[in-house]
């Protein structure tokens, strides 16, 4: 059994444990994938914000995805995982509003009319329903897509219910105790006054401790550069007051930013507002400040287990048996000492 992370490494916020002594509330992600649309736009505004190198164009096989994973020139990760859909559910039941209980925005609405949700933040309107087909047929064409038809649609006039699709925003997890805070040799990995943990490219010298250390498979070496990159939650515009670009961009508030605990909060009653509404597979990862890591700083409501969206299911932090390795290790060290003068003094005798 893991022991509780809070005993070991401290409480939630693990600003004032890196030595901030007047820090704010943490903040982070709650990134709700029941509301994604898959439209991108988060990868599109944190590339340009970031001034990421751009990705390329690989649909991998017959799938939209176009990054297929978090690297260091994807920051942000939009996956489309198509799969079976659950016995005896036809449809996903409709869900009137969005995340927030807000009013759609205009431009929300205008988003919704060309991806099939009419609402902007309505999940009720999947991609294999006549609705969404109908909306996509009347919008423009899928040029350069896999198939010759848009996606949910049959080879007839009939639409497919017979699998959905699940969309979600990854991200880095922005962990309570961050193992590649552990293992960085230069301090160019560091942690922010807000809680999140970002790379100093500067300082940092392409030794990739930082990348097998992270539990997530997070962190990447940028080819011709070698240096480690990763999300920020971008650091700038938190110190500037504003919102991170990718939760500013996304037009159906999916990614939800702000102080951690009142989105854990959020979480937990969006997650009891879907149970009601017969979504009983709707399940909270990364909350639980017990887990493995000590909770996550960007966290995810998931529609399904977290192994089908790519997640480890039961995350640990590389590096909570290195107090007990240095101990022995130094234990160790006085006990060869000990021999040595011992024997140099018995010899000597």
């Amino acid at each position: 059994m893991i022991p509780d992370p809070n005993s070991l490494y401290g409480p939630l916020d693990p600003a004032p444990e890196a030595g901030w002594s007047d820090a704010p509330p943490r903040m982070g992600f709650f990134t709700d994938t029941s509301v994604c649309i898959g439209c991108k736009a988060c990868e599109v505004a944190c590339k340009e914000w970031n001034d990421v190198p751009t990705s390329g164009l690989d649909l991998l096989g017959m799938s939209y995805d176009n990054t297929g994973a978090l690297t260091a020139n994807s920051w942000r990760h939009v996956a489309f995982i198509e799969q079976p859909r659950p016995p005896g559910q036809h449809r996903t039941p409709t869900f009137a509003g969005n995340p927030t209980d807000g009013t759609v925005s205009a431009a929300s609405a205008a988003v919704g009319a060309t991806t099939g949700n009419p609402t902007g933040t309505d999940p009720g309107v999947p991609p294999g329903s006549p609705e969404a087909a109908a909306a996509m047929a009347a919008g423009p064409e899928f040029l350069g897509m896999p198939g010759s038809q848009p996606p949910g649609r049959a080879s007839g006039p009939e639409t497919r219910t017979d699998f959905r699709w699940l969309m979600m925003s990854d991200v880095c997890k922005h962990c309570t105790h961050a193992a590649c805070l552990d293992v960085c040799p230069t301090g160019s990995l560091f942690r922010t006054e807000f809680g999140t943990v970002v790379v100093q490219e500067d300082i940092c010298n392409g030794c990739g401790y930082c990348i097998s250390a992270c539990p997530y498979g997070v962190i990447d070496q940028r080819k011709g550069d070698g240096r480690a990159w990763k999300c920020t939650l971008c650091y700038d515009r938190l110190d500037a007051g504003k919102t991170p670009a990718c939760a500013q961009a996304c037009p159906t508030e999916s990614i939800q930013y702000g102080r951690l605990d009142e989105l854990r909060e959020r979480a937990a009653a969006r997650v009891a507002k879907l149970h009601e509404r017969g979504v009983p597979e709707a399940r909270l990862y990364g909350h639980d400040p017990t887990d493995g890591v000590g909770g996550d700083g960007a966290f995810f409501l998931l529609l399904d287990e977290p192994e089908v969206y790519g997640l480890p299911p039961d995350p640990v932090v590389t590096t909570r048996d290195l107090p007990k390795m240095w101990k022995r290790a130094g234990l160790a060290a006085l006990a060869m000492a000990a021999a040595t003068v011992a024997a140099f003094v018995g010899r000597s005798s």
